[in-house]
């Protein structure tokens, strides 16, 4: 697999391990990447949902929240609330839509601070993706969807004012799920474009991790300076919740975490598990989100 000239995995493993990869890291390593907590889970709720889930992700996970604002964010006419849910594992960019959601607006995983769109729109294409969005305006800066083998889609966002953000405890991991079909394809291009590494490779993963305890499955980990994913390369057999949830928060005490997401109005839907290293669960917070969320074992 091709490997980056100027970081090691270590390297690279160790700086995101801190909570973010310095930008003058990412921009020596090439990758159109700013750092880690500038990348924002997209969430979208029902406008009656928008306060309590605020509310109850903030309880669970701490940290604090923009003001709410009502905005047009897509290229064509929409109107929708907006806010920015910063906590010390990860930030969502939340959406309330007051008008029926533009094509294919909803369906994108991440938002990703790039620090030229349009140099890293070319380079998303020449490393393989398509894009679905071209660049438009929003308030604030620039944005644009794309779309990666597999059906992965990724926003990705500059800003007229560059912001500065203080870098997550923990780096939450983007939870991508793929078929054998597309994983090779996938991997090729989404590392030449951010420039990253697979830092582990697991063929016969615990089938308990995507809900099969009598399975077994393929996961890999990778790390650039756009922050963690990890690749759950699944036959598709999945009971739900598995494949709902875009994204892994690492927080401290998993048990204290999800007394705190219950007692705020989320609900558990897969009691915690132990499996190679972490203790999971899957949570549903108020407006349907769901996430996993682990603590790493001893």
């Amino acid at each position: 697999m091709r490997t980056t000239s100027l970081f090691s995995v270590a390297f690279l493993a160790a700086l995101l391990s801190l909570g973010a990869l310095p930008a003058k890291a990412s921009a020596a390593n090439g990758s159109p990447a700013v750092a880690p907590q500038y990348d924002t889970t997209h969430v979208y709720v029902d406008p009656a949902d928008v306060d309590a889930f605020t509310t109850s992700f903030l309880a669970t996970f701490g940290g604090t929240t923009t003001r709410q604002v009502v905005a047009t964010v897509t290229p064509t006419p929409s109107r929708t609330t907006s806010q920015l849910i910063q906590t010390p594992v990860g930030t969502v960019s939340l959406f309330g839509f007051k008008t029926p959601i533009p094509y294919p607006f909803g369906a994108e995983r991440t938002g990703y601070l790039v620090k030229d769109l349009d140099g890293a729109l070319a380079s998303a294409r020449e490393a393989g993706a398509s894009v679905l969005v071209d660049a438009f305006p929003d308030a604030i800066g620039r944005d644009a969807v794309i779309q990666w083998p597999g059906g992965v889609n990724m926003q990705l966002y500059v800003h007229n004012k560059v912001p500065d953000y203080p870098a997550f405890r923990a780096v939450p991991e983007n939870r991508v799920y793929l078929s054998a079909d597309a994983q090779e394809a996938f991997v090729k291009d989404f590392l030449s474009f951010a420039k990253g590494e697979v830092v582990s490779d697991e063929k016969a993963a615990p089938g308990i991790e995507v809900g099969d305890a009598g399975s077994r499955y393929r996961r890999m980990r990778i790390v650039s300076p756009f922050g963690r994913m990890t690749l759950l390369i699944t036959n598709g057999h999945l009971p739900f919740p598995y494949g709902y949830e875009t994204t892994g928060y690492e927080v401290e005490n998993l048990p204290a975490t999800l007394a705190k997401a219950t007692a705020s109005g989320a609900s558990v839907l897969v009691e915690p598990f132990e499996s190679q290293g972490r203790v999971s669960a899957m949570v549903r917070f108020p407006g349907g989100y769901i996430a996993e969320i682990h603590a790493l074992t001893p």
